[in-house]
């Protein structure tokens, strides 16, 4: 199979080109050290992760996926997690495979490239300058650039406009519902990454135009310009 090849290509962070879960746990259990709760450990995060940090606070100390800690317990909380998390954004982090030469084929081939995420700035930008691939992408709109964040369509549709393309030339590689769900209101294509963090579910389920194993597959699938 394959797609109409797009002027741009939106691509997410955490489970699309970065597994993020080995800091994120590392930070998510020294916060609980600290709090004095019991550690939730990688395997728990792997499935509440994709909707922000403070999203996975609560998981966390609620030990679920839905549910509402308490308020005082939660705002001890968020801020010794965000300090731990900041000296830990990408320590243990790694690109997953075929990222690299994804990206460098991609850009190679003049595709237009942003990187949309729910993760906030102050991690965003150190993580994809500590992983080498920041000077990939032509615009990188985090968690907080804009007053809604993914699955709200603003972050899509504020890269388009700022890249100078319309929804229907645009396209977004993403691991999780949010993902589909953001794409399919902006109007533009999706697709996903089969080794995401999509809570546990395979996203398929989700519907996406295309599902792959690996970023450097995502060229081929993309139809070359006609001669």
């Amino acid at each position: 199979m394959s797609l109409p090849r797009p002027r741009m290509v939106l691509i997410d962070l955490d489970g699309t080109l970065v597994d993020s879960v080995p800091d994120l746990a590392f930070s998510v259990d020294a916060m609980m050290d600290e709090l004095g709760l019991p550690r939730r450990g990688e395997q728990a995060v792997r499935k509440w992760v994709g909707n922000g940090v403070e999203r996975l606070v609560k998981r966390a100390l609620v030990n679920d996926l839905e549910g509402e800690p308490e308020p005082e317990l939660y705002a001890r909380a968020l801020p010794a997690f965000m300090r731990v998390y900041q000296e830990n954004t990408s320590l243990r982090s790694r690109l997953y495979p075929g990222v690299q030469e994804g990206l460098d084929r991609l850009q190679a081939e003049g595709f237009r490239l942003g990187c949309v995420t729910n993760k906030a700035e102050r991690f965003t930008l150190p993580l994809l300058r500590d992983k080498g691939i920041l000077d990939r992408f032509s615009l990188v709109v985090s968690g907080d650039t804009l007053e809604f964040s993914k699955p709200h369509p603003a972050p899509l549709l504020h890269a388009a406009a700022e890249l100078g393309v319309t929804p229907a030339e645009s396209l977004m590689v993403g691991d999780s519902r949010s993902d589909v769900k953001a794409a399919r209101a902006a109007g533009f294509r999706i697709v996903c990454m089969s080794y995401g963090y999509n809570h546990g579910r395979d996203i398929r389920e989700e519907g996406p135009d295309a599902v792959l194993d690996r970023l450097d597959e995502l060229p081929a699938l993309l139809q070359p310009e006609a001669a």
